[in-house]
């Protein structure tokens, strides 16, 4: 195989138009990257839709055996949750892309290119924001001809909070996905295994505070507690500044840590 290698001394002629060459440096990959991610999205949204099916289902199940919520239908309590549920299922199920190219060897030929081991990681884990924001607002177009109101200021505000946490929980999907190679059991062991948990103790579907002692204690610790609870205040249109706050700190602790464990796998991936 022969491998033609552009040097920076290449110029083109004068009167002609110059060639479209990548930018170089890390944000230029990272972007190409998110592109390349992108693209199956795009060209078949329907992705988006069906992945849509199990929260649906939930809205449609769960929200009409809640009673009314204080000033307001249950829709206003449980619609944050569900979507922060769609944010969480979403971004941690990308890691299964990566096993299928992993197989392939695909992914092999992408660490050997001149992308940066970072870029690929990163770019990765950025395209999970643009399938959260939509089936977000799949799920707000459903509600809100309903009992939900709709507060735009804080809907935005909260996107941007689950934007970080999908960014996070997207790249431990991935890092996930490294650890375990080729072996798909493996993935959807440890995946399935954390995610209902983190779900469940969340208060997404059920509100844990008549629950026992040691629940409230792990509910706690959960930093998916304090998203939910600010995207609840957010989506009611008030803005608390101690739980808008505490929840964007839960949501950049997931994301530093999520690209900081993603990055590690990928530059030690082979």
């Amino acid at each position: 195989m022969t491998t033609t290698t552009l040097t920076p001394e290449t110029v083109a002629p004068a009167g002609d138009q110059p060639q479209l060459s990548r930018a170089p440096g890390v944000l230029a990959d990272t972007w190409n990257v998110m592109l390349r991610e992108l693209r199956p999205v795009l060209r078949q949204p329907v992705s988006v839709l069906f992945a849509m099916v199990q929260p649906l289902v939930f809205l449609g199940l769960f929200a009409p055996l809640l009673p009314d919520a204080e000033g307001g239908s249950a829709l206003q309590w449980f619609v944050p949750g569900i979507i922060a549920m769609t944010a969480l299922m979403g971004a941690s199920f990308t890691g299964s892309a990566l096993t299928d190219e992993i197989m392939t060897g695909s992914h092999e030929r992408l660490l050997v290119s001149p992308l940066s081991r970072s870029s690929l990681m990163v770019g990765r884990s950025l395209k999970e924001i643009v399938p959260m924001l939509m089936q977000a607002a799949i799920v707000l177009a459903v509600v809100t001809p309903f009992s939900f109101e709709l507060h735009l200021p804080g809907v935005l505000v909260g996107m941007v909070m689950l934007s970080l946490f999908s960014v996070g929980i997207g790249a431990l999907s991935f890092a996930l996905a490294l650890v375990a190679k080729d072996q798909v059991w493996l993935f959807w062991t440890v995946q399935q295994t954390l995610i209902f948990p983190l779900l469940l103790l969340a208060g997404m579907l059920l509100p844990v505070d008549q629950g026992p002692g040691w629940l409230q204690t792990a509910s706690d610790l959960n930093p998916l507690t304090y998203i939910v609870e600010a995207e609840r205040a957010l989506f009611a249109g008030s803005f608390p500044a101690g739980e808008v706050l505490a929840g964007f700190g839960a949501a950049a602790a997931v994301a530093a840590l999520g690209l900081g464990v993603g990055l590690r796998a990928m530059n030690r991936a082979s």
